[in-house]
């Protein structure tokens, strides 16, 4: 291949190097107001009134509460529960409540200190525990959004003739997506069109557009969305921006101008989602020898106040707890449920980290208790060709992950440097080292029969000057996705990346060919890209009776099919790959068309006297079908294990009544470089039939396999057992003093 595989230079790069890159604050934009939300101070309770100070002068202040929107008064997700201004009742402290509008925006911000909001206060549900209690009816009679059972095999005759039980729980806490640029959004409403605009900070225009729709009462024809540059996202503006973009599009409503809403980034960590957090209790079953008969997974996720992504969220993590492994006898219960906290909502894994880090925990604390190298102990239990996960999908030749971990455990010197780090402690005052790795899989796309639900649709065509464009919802922010894009269709048209233009999103112009999440954009909506061109490319060589030899030829044949045939378009739909059945009741069958498979080691140093621990080398072995460009795929790997280590290690997000205490970078500490190790990226290709020339999607797995990977290696530098992350040196402390 030409390109695909190449090191190709990003095609936004230099826009972002040079400034030129338009984020959604820098529209240019003329006699427009600032708009600010007015949000809840209480975690719980009854709105007994809304005023607003008589001594301030409100005259020109536009000012909107719930009876002022013009459609539904719900965001609508899967359930429609919540409002997009609470009415009666607060759910959660920051639920919106009001939105000002002026445009001075200081003085926008003293009025809000004006707005006078009377409550009568109930007891909060500040934990899963006392949701679990029914402490309080949040949602429905039970407080879950969603519960799921998964079964293979007889759990409980395996029990029954167990010679030993191991039981642990393992506790994941609540992460901020940290991106660089904040949420923001830019509203403009034509009352005399009737049609309304939105750009903005988003990874899904048409989540956005679905969700604007009801709220303006407005048909999706009348309402435009459009994707600004975005600096990052990590699933933080997978939903939330639709919250944002109908705020901003009732204030333009109500005012007849633009309107412009940025968060701060005290507001934007303090009222936006976060990942859910997760308690995961898990029991094996033993024979006299020690080999696992029975597995027996329960776990919990917090919600947050509203249900927003939590049932997909929880379907991912309960379908990965189970790991890479083959056991005969399997049962895992999970639910989300209901709190008085901001709602949690997508991040980067989407609920594989929580449970991930449980099963590679567990594997760990087995090999120990049976005396095994933890390498050796998984090995017998993962998966290989023709054996079935926990939710009975047969992985067939896909399958790779006995020879991933033996690269990694064979390449880092594992089993060495395992021995090292114990000689080193048998003799070491103030430190402590330990190794750790962790072994994992990751399923690209949506789950089950959810990209057949989403039906994505993806057109290419070619301009007049010879300029092959794409046409695709799927958003650039920061992952390399215009890229990749360009690459694939420059190899299906044999043709220079320069012959290739990626369309800006924008629902009035592109299709919806599904969200930029789920580690599908590369491979799902790659794929329709270079179907999509080959179809182009047949069309042109039929018309010319040859193929082009450079590219001024292919300009020649694009113009002379123009001026004599018109419009050529070619479009893509998505088609599942044959054979892939899911049965959504029973949770059993190919819940994912393709799975990237790795193995991650991490060596730690723990200071003992102040307790800080630091991870001194990573490597991280995964295959990935196809690398499509090498420095983008490293880059992806990288960046998702830097996130994974904050993860492990720093990111500890302090709750107070309900809400993000240290809601600043200050005192929620992320990594930096100072913080961070030489990351080495190995990785193995096995081309995937129904990826874009054999690749898959690798944009979540990095996040699954740093937190047990480092936990394992603290536990074996310490010797004490860490099942709880982040891994804070007072959490250490804690651990330690308990032995």
């Amino acid at each position: 291949m030409k390109i695909v595989g190449t090191r190709a230079p990003r095609a936004e790069g230099i826009e972002k190097l040079t400034g030129k890159a338009i984020y959604v604050d820098d529209l240019p934009l003329n006699d427009f107001l600032w708009g600010l939300t007015v949000r809840s101070t209480i975690p719980y309770g009854r709105i007994r009134s809304i005023g607003f100070d008589p001594s301030e002068d409100w005259s020109g202040v536009t000012i909107v509460t719930a009876k002022d929107v013009p459609g539904k008064n719900v965001v609508v997700l899967l359930e429609q529960d919540q409002p997009l201004l609470a009415t009666e009742r607060v759910m959660h402290q920051q639920e919106p409540i009001a939105l000002l509008a002026h445009p001075d925006r200081e003085r926008l911000w003293e009025l809000a200190k004006k707005v006078k909001i009377d409550y009568e206060p109930w007891a909060p549900v500040l934990d899963i525990d006392a949701s679990l209690a029914v402490a309080q009816k949040l949602f429905r009679d039970d407080n879950i959004f969603k519960s799921i059972g998964i079964d293979k095999g007889d759990v409980e005759a395996a029990f029954s003739r167990a010679a030993r039980v191991v039981e642990r729980t393992y506790e994941t806490g609540l992460q901020e997506q940290a991106y660089i640029e904040n949420q923001g959004m830019v509203a403009t409403y034509d009352a005399a069109k009737k049609r309304l605009k939105v750009a903005g900070s988003m990874q899904c225009p048409y989540y956005v557009l679905k969700g604007l729709c009801p709220i303006v009462g407005l048909p999706p024809e009348q309402v435009e969305v459009e994707q600004a540059a975005t600096g990052g996202a990590f699933g933080g503006k997978e939903d939330y921006p639709t919250i944002l973009a109908a705020h901003a599009a009732l204030l333009s409503m109500k005012s007849g101008k633009t309107v412009k809403m940025i968060y701060d980034r005290v507001e934007d960590l303090m009222a936006t989602t976060k990942r859910h957090p997760c308690r995961t209790r898990i029991r094996t079953a033993h024979d006299a020898d020690g080999r696992i008969l029975a597995l027996d997974i329960d776990a919990t996720m917090d919600g947050g106040a509203y249900c927003t992504l939590s049932p997909v969220v929880l379907s991912r993590g309960t379908i990965h707890a189970g790991g890479p492994y083959n056991f005969e006898n399997v049962r895992v219960r999970s639910r989300c449920v209901a709190t008085n906290t901001p709602p949690n909502g997508a991040f980067r894994g989407f609920g594989a980290p929580q449970t991930i880090f449980a099963m590679e925990r567990h594997m760990d604390v087995l090999a120990s208790i049976f005396g095994e190298a933890p390498h050796r102990f998984r090995e017998p239990y993962l998966l290989q060709a023709g054996q079935t996960t926990a939710f009975s999908q047969n992985v067939g030749e896909d399958v790779c992950i006995v020879e991933i971990q033996r690269q990694a455990v064979e390449e880092t010197r594992f089993v060495e440097r395992r021995r090292a780090c114990e000689e080193f402690n048998r003799t070491s005052r103030w430190e402590r080292r330990g190794i750790g790795l962790a072994t994992f899989l990751h399923g690209a796309g949506f789950t089950g029969n959810g990209e057949v639900a989403l039906d994505s649709k993806l057109k290419v065509d070619v301009t007049p000057d010879g300029i092959v464009q794409i046409f695709s919802a799927n958003t650039e922010m920061g992952q390399g996705k215009d890229t990749t894009f360009g690459q694939i269709a420059a190899e299906a048209m044999d043709l220079p990346l320069s012959r290739v233009r990626v369309v800006t999103p924008n629902t009035q112009v592109v299709p919806n060919s599904g969200p930029t999440v789920a580690s599908r954009t590369a491979m799902v909506v790659g794929y329709l890209v270079q179907q999509a061109c080959k179809a182009l490319r047949r069309s042109l060589e039929e018309h010319a009776g040859k193929t082009w030899k450079d590219e001024a030829e292919f300009a020649s044949v694009a113009a002379d099919y123009l001026r004599r045939r018109g419009l050529l378009e070619k479009w893509a739909q998505y088609q599942p790959p044959p054979g892939k059945v899911w049965d959504d009741k029973a949770y059993r069958g190919a819940a994912y068309g393709a799975y990237a498979w790795a193995c991650y080691v991490a060596e730690v140093r723990v200071r003992l006297d102040t307790m800080e621990a630091r991870v001194e080398a990573f490597d991280a072995f995964q295959e990935v079908g196809r690398v499509l460009n090498p420095v983008i795929a490293q880059g992806q790997i990288e960046g998702g294990v830097v996130q994974g280590l904050g993860y492990a290690l720093q990111e500890e997000v302090k709750m107070r009544q309900g809400v993000m205490a240290n809601a600043n970078f200050t005192n929620y500490i992320i990594p930096t470089f100072a913080d961070v190790p030489e990351v080495k990226v190995h990785f193995a290709e096995r081309p995937y039939p129904f990826g874009p020339f054999g690749a898959k999607g690798i944009g979540e797995l990095p996040m699954d396999g740093p937190g047990p990977a480092v936990a394992n290696a603290l536990s074996h530098a310490l010797g004490v057992e860490v099942n709880r992350i982040p891994a804070t040196p007072e959490h250490l402390m804690e651990l330690l003093q308990g032995e």
